[in-house]
């Protein structure tokens, strides 16, 4: 069955043109279904470096490029995003927390619409500060929770506040799970996100430029957070989550933690280390993909 996105804006079918400002792309100007018409997986992830690299793994893990092969930022006419694609997957980076990956998600999801793509999968692959978890552990979310342990996201539309559910694609986590089961290579867990509005005293760390809470506060309320679920923190799930509900796409957050939380608040691995870390999402996501095109 062809399930299709779901667009939650009836004023797009008055414009005469869309505008994709922060992608560099309309639709007066760019052909979207020839272009992205047969696209059935979507990777996110904040850095456009990691979202190069990760097209580059999947053409070789798939066959579809040639070992070194360039491939070309779709939205090279703006600095603000980059997106690359190979055969039917889509790498888009969209920068640190949420205000900047909404604005990704909004051009993004019309950027499918328009295409007329179907049955499409949406995974964001990221980094992560664990709770309780070895540095290198893997979390796949089953729902993202606010800084209160809520699994909702608060915004504000016309003055009003909103709330909006932060559940993610309960099947494809357990999908997931199994693939990472089948690799072998690393621990996998699926828990809670906590999701959180800035890197540092929102996260509760002691190292920030402010920080007016001592190192018992800070571990009594990262104990509370592990104790309601929550296995790593981050910055873009929540409205991650939200959105490609409102829009009827299955999506899944997996992110690896670069450390321990209750341990320390500054990365100390080595740089090494932190690369090999970085490509377990990747290698995850990429086993998945190859597993669900029967490539396996």
């Amino acid at each position: 069955r062809e399930n299709f996105i779901r667009l939650c804006n009836p004023h797009l079918e008055k414009m005469k043109e869309d505008i994709l400002y922060h992608f560099a792309l309309g639709t007066s100007t760019h052909d979207f279904p020839t272009l992205f018409g047969d696209v059935k997986f979507v990777c996110v992830g904040g850095s456009p470096s990691r979202m190069k690299a990760f097209i580059a793994y999947i053409a070789e893990e798939l066959g579809l490029g040639s070992p070194g092969c360039d491939y070309p930022n779709i939205c090279a006419g703006t600095d603000r995003y980059a997106m690359y694609k190979v055969g039917p997957i889509l790498s888009v980076s969209h920068g640190m927390g949420i205000p900047s990956i909404s604005i990704m998600l909004h051009e993004l999801i019309k950027l499918l619409y328009h295409a007329k793509c179907s049955n499409i999968t949406i995974i964001r692959i990221g980094t992560c500060g664990g709770i309780g978890l070895e540095p290198g552990s893997v979390v796949i979310t089953r729902q993202s929770v606010d800084a209160t342990f809520k699994p909702q996201l608060e915004q504000v539309v016309l003055g009003k506040t909103v709330i909006r559910s932060t559940n993610l694609d309960e099947q494809l986590a357990k999908e997931l799970l199994q693939c990472s089961k089948e690799i072998g290579q690393f621990n996998t867990v699926i828990g809670n996100t906590m999701c959180t509005l800035d890197f540092y005293e929102g996260q509760g760390r002691l190292d920030g430029a402010i920080c007016l809470y001592d190192e018992e506060e800070k571990l009594q309320y990262l104990k509370n957070a592990y104790e309601s679920g929550v296995r790593n923190i981050e910055m873009e799930s929540s409205v991650f989550a939200a959105m490609c509900n409102l829009s009827g796409v299955r999506a899944a957050v997996v992110c690896v933690a670069l450390l321990n939380r209750l341990e320390e608040d500054q990365i100390s691995s080595s740089h090494d280390v932190l690369v090999e870390y970085q490509q377990r999402p990747q290698k995850l996501v990429g086993y998945f993909i190859k597993k669900s095109l029967g490539k396996i």
